[in-house]
């Protein structure tokens, strides 16, 4: 990745005309063929930008990017260069997120006792012809439980969970089939509807499920 901070004016042409005065800004000619014209204000957002495929020419005072196809083309002036630098980066794997709803159905899989007192998982997964519900256990007594979970319960979540309940009280042996969606946080417009349809939902604590963190002891009064 090149770094280039410099005094300079921008003009963009092509679908339309732009034009950014002369001022001190950082240029970013990524290897991919990104460039990007940033300022120290105004958050992360680029000024102007050229994604790639991109063709770059420096001529002289001037770094002219061009898209392969199409008429768009970024033309940057350097009025004066305070600083010209380049990284080799190395290969990035991507970002590897935790608490996504992946991380929540597998350490509820292993415990389905969060979603249900007694519960036990039957299946991960179960196939329907409207699509997988996350999780299907049963409860003490036998009976059939879906599970839909949620980073963030909401009220399509729960119209989601509605319609997987539809599909399997079609088979005589779940017509009795329960619901509870399981999430972080739950809105309390989904808490609200969940309950007006029968369906219970609870809030869960990764940290806590995983045995990464104690549950915080409630104090109750006399």
């Amino acid at each position: 990745m090149r770094l280039i901070v410099a005094r300079c004016s921008v003009e963009y042409s092509g679908r339309l005309s732009a034009r950014l005065p002369e001022a001190v800004r950082l240029l970013m000619l990524k290897a991919d063929g990104s460039v990007l014209v940033h300022c120290d204000g105004g958050g992360y957002k680029p000024l102007n930008w050229m994604t790639p495929p991109t063709v770059v020419e420096e001529l002289g005072d001037r770094i002219v990017v061009r898209k392969l196809k199409g008429e768009d083309q970024l033309e940057i002036h350097l009025a004066e260069v305070l600083s010209d630098i380049t990284h080799a980066m190395e290969i990035d794997g991507g970002l590897q997120k935790d608490g996504v709803e992946l991380h929540l159905q597998e350490a509820l899989a292993a415990a389905p006792e969060w979603c249900g007192e007694g519960f036990r998982l039957v299946r991960r997964e179960w196939p329907t012809d409207i699509g997988p519900v996350d999780l299907m256990c049963r409860d003490p007594d036998d009976g059939w439980i879906a599970v839909e979970i949620k980073r963030i319960g909401t009220i399509d979540a729960v119209e989601q969970l509605t319609r997987y309940l539809e599909r399997l009280r079609l088979d005589p042996a779940m017509a009795d089939c329960r619901g509870v969606l399981a999430a972080q946080v739950v809105k309390p417009q989904a808490r609200v509807l969940a309950e007006a349809r029968g369906i219970a939902w609870v809030e869960v604590d990764l940290a806590i499920v995983r045995g990464e963190r104690e549950p915080e002891l409630t104090l109750f009064g006399a």
